[in-house]
């Protein structure tokens, strides 16, 4: 058995950044591919147009190489200065993709603002020029629909931003073959009002992608819907008696969860942890998304507030024992105690030898009264054969 999970290497990290490697290249070649068959027809076809589109997927190929770059580090294992794995390297990188989207749309508003306003005369390419045109919209759209596709499948809001980025790219190729189709008819105003179309639809992409991202860099948590999924489902789990407090944040395609559950009262520590093993293991395999959680166990709702928070602990309740004369002689010869801190009081559970004398049960009781802290108190005698 232990041999075998020794050779096992493909872990769902390393399954997901190689995924996201393989996206990268292909991006970067069939972008390589377009770059030079766009300069080429554009220089050849005397389309300004086409060159300026080149340089526009130029754009793609600086995202893919940041995607390589972050899919390689995000996909590291946590260490001791990254507890929590690197996935917020993913999630920066998408913030680097949405500015990068955004720095375009903004390079190409500016270009068909001069274009529609400036003297310059305008130049008509030759009509082949739509071959390259369309050529660049059927490879970015392609480009768009797998990596997009791929991205959804492995939950990577930074493959998104790169499919996004070749959809923008697309829609710049539609504006170049629009505004070469209406030179060839003579109306080239059509260049400029569609590349402003585009360019303002390429921003509200980028915007999106920003806000996604920066939600996850402040630690955003799911929707109050997803929330109360997650709280439903662990209703249902054994032991559960009631989720008081549920926080969660993302990172990257993965979210991470901190429960607050109620367990009964008088269980023991074990007992209580086993209950929150069964929580974690049930949450991660019933949402995937969900990769690493923390369950907090609670004897009582103590949402409202710390109950139990002015009260003594083990050590100051034994001092105090230990000072009260009525207390002090059961003290020196109890076997055991237990304590449970419920209601704003501590509840005993006193184990005695069996031939205990009933006065010292009662001044101890008298003692627990004084105090003023003691709840239920309990005297259990242990049998042993």
């Amino acid at each position: 058995m232990s041999s075998s999970l020794t050779q096992t290497t493909e872990t769902p990290e390393n399954i997901r950044q190689q995924t996201t490697q393989r996206v990268a290249f292909v991006g970067m070649g069939v972008n390589i591919v377009l770059v030079i068959a766009q300069i080429i027809g554009g220089i050849f076809t005397h389309s300004q147009a086409l060159i300026a589109d080149a340089m526009h997927t130029l754009s793609d190929l600086v995202g893919d190489v940041i995607v390589l770059f972050a899919a390689h580090h995000a996909g590291k294992k946590a260490d001791a200065n990254h507890p929590y794995g690197h996935g917020r390297i993913e999630t920066l990188a998408t913030v680097v993709l949405g500015l990068l989207l955004g720095g375009v749309a903004v390079v190409i508003l500016l270009q068909a603002w001069g274009r529609l306003t400036g003297d310059a005369p305008l130049v008509t390419p030759d009509a082949s020029a739509m071959f390259f045109a369309a050529l660049a919209i059927l490879g970015k759209e392609a480009l768009y629909q797998y990596t997009v596709r791929i991205a959804q499948k492995i939950r990577s809001p930074m493959l998104k931003a790169s499919a996004w980025h070749h959809r923008s790219d697309a829609l710049s190729s539609v504006l170049v073959l629009a505004a070469i189709g209406g030179a060839q008819l003579g109306y080239a105003w059509l260049d400029a009002v569609a590349a402003i179309i585009i360019a303002l639809m390429i921003f509200y992409m980028a915007v999106q992608l920003l806000l996604e991202s920066t939600s996850e860099l402040v630690d955003t948590g799911l929707s109050t819907d997803e929330s109360n999924k997650i709280i439903d489902y662990i209703h249902t789990l054994p032991g559960v008696k009631n989720v008081h407090m549920l926080r969660t944040r993302k990172m990257g395609g993965n979210v991470f969860a901190d429960a607050h559950i109620q367990v009964a009262r008088h269980i023991s520590v074990s007992e209580g942890h086993k209950i929150a093993e069964d929580v974690t293991h049930q949450l991660e395999s019933h949402f995937p998304e969900i990769t690493d959680v923390t369950v907090h166990i609670d004897p009582e709702d103590d949402e409202e507030g710390e109950v139990s928070m002015e009260l003594p602990s083990r050590q100051a309740l034994l001092q105090a024992f230990a000072d009260h004369p009525l207390a002090q002689p059961l003290q020196a010869q109890w076997l055991k105690l237990g304590l449970h801190y419920l209601d704003g009081k501590i509840e005993l559970d006193v184990y005695v030898h069996p031939n205990t004398s009933p006065a010292l049960l009662n001044d101890f009781q008298r003692a627990c009264e004084q105090l003023g802290y003691i709840g239920a108190i309990k005297f259990y005698t242990e049998i042993t054969q």
